[in-house]
Parts: structure tokens; sequence; C-alpha cells
């Protein structure tokens, strides 16, 4: 509820199509490592942030971070590199589901409840559209709002989910969230509440075609990209590298097209990440972005992650004082909520090109990462069995209701909101 009221139409953000050249001297094939296939390792004798940066400018994927261990998505080549480097790599098996895991959500089975949660609740959800993937697959847009279908003058919160096509548990964390918002509305008051003074966006799935050709013929493929041509033969972009902040800038993304974090021949080349750039860009009304907050979930690590992800300094450009104390606040309130460990996100390894760096130093949104379950390889790394959805997503519900509380003013995480949010419509 609010001033602001304009009618609401469907909604198709459709971003225009540009097409980018490929980086001939970045993306030809020069050595074997354009004919050989990703894999995972394990990689031993890492004792810390500068270990992690090290491997990672390799353009090996880090997964997830063990004690004196980390564990990687590599070429062989890119594994040789890391050896060279000093460190012991072993190759290890990919985990996969077993047969009994139906209960997770394919592309078909998500639209289909998000299909019914919509005709359920047709006062406060609408299902909309962010567009097109690169094959052509729609990409679920949520709202849900106790006047639907109104733009209300109301903090707005975004939940993205599936940017990497292996993470398919972040799927069934949006639905969560889906069902949370909707089946809670009017029973739990604190849920209602939000819906009444929120506008909550929701994007189940970045990546609906990485996913599909994760699971296709029955079996996981270890997929992590989207399923853009590059050359060579090679498909693939990693989304989460070819956000437009810091774009490629520090070796925290890969430029060789057979990277597992091949960061695409330019910013926002991926069609996936222009249309959610281009829905974010449309909240911006009378210059102010109306998204305040969001969290980015990804899997596997559990870990609260905050920017900047491209440099390891807790303060930078865009990045004050107060904001870096406000984000580690917050991150540490959602931590305790989920028991994750909450850090910056360049603690863990410098990352360029991410989605929470673009939602805050272009659009002053209060944007985390949320790395779910598991905390390691042996516990189903991307792939955990599907008797741990029920539990792990409602795992993230109190940081998830916590994040829409505090979009109306962030700062009231460190005390400073008559400082800072007292006259101000926007967080920053």
């Amino acid at each position: 509820m609010g001033r602001r009221v304009v009618p609401m139409v469907a909604l198709a953000v459709v971003g225009v199509v540009t097409l980018f050249a490929v980086n001939p001297a970045a993306a030809s094939p020069t050595s074997s490592k354009y004919q050989q296939k990703s894999a995972s390792y394990v990689v031993g004798g890492v004792h810390g942030a500068a270990d992690r940066d090290r491997i990672g400018s390799t353009g090996a994927s880090i997964d997830s971070v063990g004690d004196g261990t980390v564990a990687v998505t590599a070429t062989p080549d890119e594994a040789a590199r890391i050896e060279r480097l000093g460190y012991r790599v072993t190759r290890t098996r990919t985990e996969s589901f077993p047969a009994a895991d139906s209960a997770y959500h394919d592309y078909a089975e998500m639209q289909a409840e998000l299909d019914q949660a919509a005709k359920a609740y047709p006062q406060i959800m609408r299902k909309l559209s962010l567009g097109k993937s690169y094959e052509g697959r729609d990409m679920p847009l949520i709202k849900i709002s106790d006047n639907v279908a109104k733009d209300e003058d109301e903090p707005e919160i975004l939940y993205d989910a599936h940017q990497h096509a292996r993470e398919h548990l972040t799927v069934e964390m949006a639905l969560y969230l889906v069902r949370m918002f909707t089946e809670g509305y009017g029973k739990d008051p604190r849920i209602t509440r939000l819906v009444n003074t929120r506008e909550i966006w929701i994007v189940p799935d970045m990546n609906p075609d990485g996913g599909e050709y994760d699971i296709a013929g029955g079996y996981y493929h270890n997929w992590r990209k989207n399923r853009q041509p590059t050359n060579a033969g090679y498909k693939g972009v990693d989304l989460n590298r070819n956000w437009g902040y810091k774009f490629a800038c520090c070796d925290g993304s890969s430029p060789v097209v057979s990277s597992e974090t091949y960061h695409g021949p330019a910013a926002f080349s991926a069609p996936e990440t222009r249309r959610l750039r281009d829905f974010v860009l449309s909240r911006r009304i009378g210059g102010v972005q109306q998204i305040k907050a969001a969290i980015d979930f990804h899997t596997y690590s559990e870990l609260v992650l905050w920017p900047y992800g491209y440099t390891t300094m807790t303060t930078a450009p865009g990045l004050g004082a107060d904001q870096q104390k406000a984000f580690a606040a917050l991150g540490g309130l959602f931590a305790r909520s989920n028991g994750y460990t909450p850090e910056q996100s360049s603690s863990l390894y410098i990352t360029d090109g991410s989605i929470i760096d673009w939602l805050w130093a272009a659009q002053g949104v209060w944007a985390f990462t949320f790395e779910m379950y598991p905390n390691s390889p042996a516990k189903g790394g991307f792939y955990p069995p599907a008797g741990v959805i029920a539990a792990q997503t409602a795992r993230n519900k109190d940081a998830s209701l916590m994040l829409a509380e505090y979009a109306d003013c962030a700062f009231r995480a460190i005390g400073k909101q008559e400082q800072y949010c007292a006259t101000a419509s926007s967080p920053r």
C-alpha cells in the first residue's frame, strides 16, 4: 500500500537484442584446452584468499572451500596450470541425483507450479515474463503484493535463482518463496504485513536452457553456464561473470571460451543477463530505483556474501564505511538465522562481473548472494538428494523475510536510520 498507484498491464520486459562480436584473439583455439571437457577436482595446499585467487585466475571455477582445500571445476589444461602453481590436484567423481530424487522441478514442472499458484492467488500474485532465454524458453517473473495489479509506492524486493545451471536447489528455493508468501498471506502476520507493504519480485529460473541441458538424458552433466554458442564448438557464458560492473576487470573470470568462468565477449552479451538487467532498469521511476534489496541464490557452501567481489578492499568507490558496516550487519543477521557463514564476496575469492556488484554499484540495491546447502562435496555438492529440499529451503525463511523488512532502510541494522533514511526515499 502506498501513494503511487499506476494500473499495471501484463508485463513482458524484453530488452533490445544487441549482437557482440567475439574477440578472435581471446577465443581462437590456440592450445589443447579448447578440445577438453571440464571435470571436478580437489585442490590441496590452499591456505587463504591469496591462494584461492591464484587458483581462480586460471579460469577454473572454485565451487567450495574446505580445510586447506578447494573443490574446483576445470578443464584438464586449467588443472595442469593449477598444479604448476604448486598445488596438489586430484580428480573427483561428479555427483548425480539418484532416481528417487524426482521431487526436484524440471522446467515444465516449475512452470506448471507457478501457473497453478497464479490461479490460486490472483489477488496477490501475477506470473509475468522477463522475456526469452537464448534457446527461446520463457523466463518467468513473479510479482507478489496486496494490490498486485497496481504499481504502488512501496519498497521492492528482488529474489533471483539459478544463474548457474547445475544449482537446481536454487529453483526449489524460489518456488518455496512463492509458496511462503502466497500460502502464508492472511495467516502469518509477518508475511501478511510484508505483502501489504512491499512489492516482491521473484525470478525462479535465470538459466532455463542450461538447467534443462544439465538433466538431459536422465543423468547430470555438471553444466554451469548458459547454452549460447561461442566459437570453436563451445557453448556457454557464465552468467554471473557477465554483468556490467567491473566486467572482466580483475582476474575474477576467464576470457577462454572453454572455461567454466568464461565471461563472454562483452558485458550483458548473454540474453539472460540482459533480460534481468532490463527489468531492473525498468524499476527506476522518476530517477529512483524502486528495488531496494535483493538475494541472488546459488549453491553451494552455506555462505552469505555481499559486495564487492572484484576487490578485497572493504571500502571502495561507491561503498563507503557506513554502507559496508550495514552490509556486514545485515549479513550477520541473516547468517545467524540460517547458520551460514557471513563474509564479503571477495573473501572467498575474486569475482568480477557479478550480479551483486552490479546491483549495488549501478543501482544502489542492497544485494546479497546466498550460497545454499551443502557445505561440502561429500554431502552432494551441486546435486544434494531431494530429501533435503524441504529443510534447506525453509532454512532461509527468516533471512528472506528479514531482507524484505530492512528494505525500507538498511541502515537500521547499524542504528543510523535517522541519519540516512529520515528524509530519503532511497537507501543511498
